[in-house]
């Protein structure tokens, strides 16, 4: 489903991506885990055309991201959803608006057919009843979930996840993940999930690509990760802060959303 080669990504001099190579199948979930500052959100952006690499290329569905015009991208994208880090959800509208959000935008479905397609994503993510809320009234793990029902309102065929289980509580962690996990099983979607929380990343991946100074350094299986004989693959997954294993030498660029 998603073919990466070769790619290449700098900001202002600081060589970020330096050359990663991964291939996503249809209906797995690839968890991307590395230290904070490594790229694993620009890689997010990169394949989704946010950002267009310096070298290389993102392969979706057999097509080349960074050679496609606005009109093919605006197309691609109405196949992805994108839970970002913070939800994102917009503070002046309801749930019910931010999960109906993209239907009003990009199809011809009816006020009532949203409406039923919008309580019809709630549910899937245990957020019944909810519609008529503002953000400000739901609690972390509530956003995320909203966050969810909206990445999923257009029925998309990749679904990416930026951080997750970032700020919430280990309760709320795991009840994500477990959510991640069964929608996937469920709905057979692509998906890219980039953490640093391990804990997460055994729970929901097929397999897992550790992304260290620029490159994919190990990937595999949960069970490969954890029996790895890389030394830094190994001390990420341990949690260790050992003198012997090299720091990375990449640090956040850009904005610094890295």
């Amino acid at each position: 489903m998603i073919e990466i080669r070769g790619l290449h990504k700098s900001f202002d001099g600081n060589h970020v991506l330096r050359g990663i190579d991964l291939d996503v199948e249809q209906g797995e979930t690839m968890v991307v885990i590395g230290r904070s500052g490594c790229g694993k959100s620009v890689l997010l952006k990169l394949i989704i055309g946010l950002m267009k690499p310096d070298r290389g290329s993102v392969v979706v569905a057999g097509k080349d991201v960074a050679r496609m015009n606005r009109a093919e991208l605006n197309e691609l994208r109405k196949t992805f959803g994108m839970l970002f880090q913070s939800a994102a959800l917009f503070d002046s509208l309801t749930v019910g608006e931010n999960v109906g959000f993209g239907l009003r935008r990009f199809t011809d479905l009816s006020n009532t057919e949203i409406a039923h397609k919008v309580a019809e994503k709630l549910e899937l993510v245990g957020l019944s009843g909810v519609e008529s809320l503002r953000p400000a009234q739901l609690s972390g793990g509530m956003k995320k979930r909203a966050g969810l029902a909206r990445a999923l309102a257009m029925d998309p065929q990749i679904v990416l996840y930026d951080e997750p289980t970032t700020g919430i509580d280990p309760i709320l962690s795991a009840s994500i993940n477990e959510m991640v996990r069964d929608l996937n099983d469920r709905l057979g979607v692509t998906s890219v999930v980039v953490t640093h929380d391990m804990a997460s990343a055994n729970i929901v991946g097929d397999r897992i690509a550790m992304l260290h100074e620029g490159v994919i350094r190990c990937v595999g299986t949960p069970e490969d990760i954890q029996t790895s004989d890389d030394p830094v693959c190994r001390q990420f997954v341990e949690g260790r802060a050992d003198n012997d294993v090299e720091e990375p030498i990449v640090k956040s660029g850009g904005s610094g959303n890295v």
